[in-house]
């Protein structure tokens, strides 16, 4: 098996053959598979998981595929996207690539390089890597910001943004608020300086942004 079951697909595609074709193939390479067979279904999946690459037909009923892409991309979705087409004059593979497609293939193709093509997607460091997931929002490593599930985006202080950063490296851990002091403020500063800063964030985010464990500390929520 060439992929390895924590690399999860998410495969946007309506010709059902193909569909079951595409699946066999991906799952005995050692993929973990979601189907969707039109854009909508393809999109809201893809709102919804998370996945390290998305194979995206290019004509899809209820949603195009290139607007398809083109949403993801503007929720800063991170996941890989490799676009299958009929179409592939040049400028097509343009209008694939300039919405948002990190790589294109015209049908009819190759199983061979389509899975080579996967697998090299698989490989790449995403831009995600400056990216932390929360829930079903993101972290913007770039621009220091949070980005809410339905796209928008909010503005952290630097001391707000160290503090969910902190939290979002280590989702699973608990955190004590002494622990938290050291990393992310002075050592001068105030012993309630933690609970003031996850009070900011959970006004700017909500409260679920970080859970309180009860005798214990602080714990990555969700956006």
């Amino acid at each position: 098996m060439h992929g390895r079951e924590s690399n999860r697909l998410l495969l946007v595609e309506d010709d059902e053959d193909l569909t079951e074709l595409l699946t066999e193939t991906l799952a005995h390479e050692g993929y973990v598979v979601d189907r969707a067979s039109d854009g909508q279904r393809g999109l809201h999946l893809g709102l919804t998981r998370t996945y390290d690459v998305m194979v995206i037909d290019r004509l899809l009923p209820a949603l195009d595929g290139l607007d398809l892409v083109t949403r993801l991309r503007s929720r800063a979705i991170p996941a890989r996207t490799l676009m299958l087409t009929a179409l592939g004059t040049v400028d097509d593979r343009i209008a694939g690539l300039d919405a948002g497609a990190d790589d294109y293939l015209v049908k009819p193709f190759d199983l061979d390089e389509l899975s080579a093509r996967i697998r090299a997607l698989c490989r790449r460091t995403p831009e995600s890597t400056h990216m932390l997931r929360i829930g079903a929002g993101l972290l913007d490593l770039a621009p220091r910001d949070a980005i809410l599930a339905d796209g928008t985006r909010v503005a952290l202080s630097t001391r707000e943004f160290e503090l969910l950063q902190v939290l979002a490296t280590r989702p699973n851990v608990v955190h004590s608020r002494a622990a938290l002091r050291r990393r992310v403020f002075e050592e001068t500063a105030a012993a309630s300086i933690v609970d003031t800063y996850v009070y900011h964030l959970r006004r700017k985010l909500g409260r679920a942004v970080v859970r309180t464990v009860h005798g214990f500390g602080y714990r990555l929520g969700t956006l």
